[in-house]
């Protein structure tokens, strides 16, 4: 049984291969997802255990293929019970990446099988 503490990170590719939108924008986006999902869950165990060791964070940026694909991952973790961050960019309201909450890497790697790193 691993001790692992993972974040997983899911980033459409669409936003740059059809949407044009820079680099930056979509790295921009994977932050806040990040972010966003560490503040929500901040009281929580693990993710207190995660942020102890801040040189040695292990996360996993994945790729999704559009705005659907996006959701419904979304909606497979919801379904898993597992704590997440669907992020909508505002004001645009379009949903661009998602960000779970720091947790056990034999939790989480189940439910991203199948998806590969985000080139």
């Amino acid at each position: 049984m691993s001790n692992t503490i993972i974040q997983y990170i899911a980033v459409r590719s669409d936003l740059i291969a059809t949407l044009n939108w820079p680099k930056g924008a979509v790295i921009t986006q994977a932050c806040h997802a990040s972010t966003a999902a560490i503040h929500l869950n901040r009281e929580d165990e693990i993710v207190r255990r995660y942020l102890k060791e801040l040189d040695s964070m292990h996360k996993v940026v994945l790729e999704v293929p559009s705005e659907e694909s996006l959701v419904n991952l979304s909606k497979k973790l919801t379904d898993s019970n597992i704590n997440h961050k669907l992020w909508i960019e505002q004001p645009e309201n379009i949903p661009t990446c998602l960000a779970t909450k720091p947790d056990l890497k034999e939790i989480l790697k189940p439910l991203f099988k199948g998806y590969k790193l985000y080139n």
